[in-house]
C-alpha cells in the first residue's frame, strides 16, 4: 500500500516508469538486506524431504513439490484472469484504462490490486525457492532477469505466450547449466531476446 501510495501511483502506472521505479525500490531493498543481515548465504532446511528414485535418476520429492505448487498457482491465475469478474475488469482496463475509467472501473485500484498480487506471488515463490537456494541479498537477480526475458518473448500481457516462454527458457537454461556453462545459457537468452526485439517486438506469441 505504501509503495502504490508514495510510487505507483505518482507515476500515474505507466509501465515503463514503474518498472523503473520498482528496480530502483529493489535495489534500496538489497542494500538494507545488506547492512542488516550481511553478505553471506543462510542455508534453510526443507519442510519436508524425501527423493523419489527410478531406475535412471533419483529427484527431490521437494522440488517435485514446489513444481506442483506452482501449476497450482498458475492454473489458479489464469483461472483468475480468464473466468473472474476482476480478471475481466483488471484486461479491460490494461486494453484501455480511459474507457474503464469512463465505465466507471476504478482504474488505480484494479492496479494498486494486480501490483499487490504480483507481489504476493513473488513472496511465495521467494518462500518456496529458499531451501533449494540458499537466501542472500542478490537472490532475486537471476530470477529478475529470466522474467524479463520470458515477458520480452511470450509478450507483454499474454498469459500462454509467458507460459510457453518460461517453460522453454527454463528447460534450456538448467540443461546448458548442466552440460556446459551458466554464462553461456544467459549469453544465449539474452542474444533471442534481442532478436525478437528487431523483429517481433510485441512478442513471438503476440497477436
Amino acid at each position: 500500500w505504501i509503495i502504490d501510495r508514495l510510487i505507483l501511483r505518482r507515476f500515474n502506472y505507466q509501465p515503463e516508469a514503474t518498472i523503473v521505479a520498482t528496480i530502483g525500490l529493489l535495489y534500496i531493498i538489497q542494500q538494507l538486506v545488506l547492512m542488516t543481515y550481511g553478505p553471506d548465504a543462510r542455508s534453510v532446511e526443507p519442510p519436508f524431504y524425501f527423493r523419489i528414485a527410478t531406475p535412471w535418476f533419483g529427484y527431490s520429492g521437494y522440488k517435485l513439490s514446489v513444481a506442483g505448487i506452482s501449476a497450482v498457482l498458475l492454473v489458479l491465475a489464469w483461472l483468475a484472469i480468464t473466468r473472474s469478474k476482476f480478471g475481466i475488469i483488471m484486461r479491460a482496463t490494461q486494453f484501455d484504462s480511459e474507457t474503464a475509467q469512463a465505465f466507471g472501473i476504478p482504474v488505480g485500484r484494479v492496479y494498486a490490486a494486480v501490483f499487490a498480487a504480483g507481489a504476493m506471488l513473488a513472496a511465495v515463490a521467494g518462500v518456496l525457492i529458499v531451501p533449494i537456494t540458499p537466501a542472500h541479498y542478490l537472490m532475486g537477480q537471476d530470477p529478475l532477469l529470466l522474467s524479463f526475458i520470458v515477458v520480452i518473448i511470450g509478450g507483454l500481457g499474454n498469459l500462454r505466450g509467458t507460459v510457453i516462454a518460461a517453460l522453454v527458457i527454463g528447460l534450456t537454461d538448467g540443461v546448458m547449466s548442466a552440460f556446459f556453462a551458466p554464462t553461456l545459457a544467459k549469453i544465449l537468452a539474452t542474444l533471442l531476446v534481442a532478436l525478437v526485439l528487431v523483429f517481433r517486438p510485441d512478442g513471438l506469441f503476440a497477436g
